[in-house]
């Protein structure tokens, strides 16, 4: 179990994360950008290749900073909730936590980089790499997000 610091309060951030295997990731960007559509592609396609995959949170998450790493929580209110465009949230199978090792952050198309550089950004105080990718596209972030993470097929 993850217990956070005790020493700073969680930033309340504006995102999604999920777990796939043991890799946690971080979506963000603007609303109606896609997180949540990425997020469930994602689970759809690692459940689909037997690999573990699980909401923590979506929307809204608790970031905190524990031994230099990113860890997220769902707040109780929504916990296990996905909001589906159109309709109200959904329930799925979550995990109340986790560690965070990559930041998604969905941006305008025009505003994405072609090739990347490694780079990481803080996030509630922690360093995480992260990568930009093209908002409302989960057909082309699916694959740049399953390379950066060395899964099935990128090995």
């Amino acid at each position: 179990m993850i217990v956070p610091d005790p020493v700073a309060p969680p930033e309340n951030i504006h995102g999604t994360a999920i777990l796939i295997g043991e890799r946690g990731v971080l979506i963000t960007g603007p609303s109606g950008a896609g997180k949540t559509t990425l997020a469930l592609t994602l689970l759809d396609h690692c459940r689909a290749r037997g690999l573990f995959s699980r909401l923590i949170g979506d929307d809204r998450l608790l970031a905190t900073a524990h031994a230099g790493r990113l860890v997220c929580r769902v707040p109780a209110t929504i916990a296990g909730l996905a909001e589906v465009p159109g309709f109200m949230p959904r329930p799925l199978p979550f995990e109340p936590g986790g560690v965070i090792d990559l930041h998604v952050r969905l941006v305008p198309k025009a505003e994405m980089a072609r090739f990347q550089e490694e780079i990481s950004e803080p996030v509630a105080g922690c360093p995480v790499p992260r990568i930009d990718l093209a908002e409302r596209n989960a057909a082309t972030a699916l694959p740049a997000v399953m390379a950066r993470l060395s899964i099935t097929p990128f090995l």
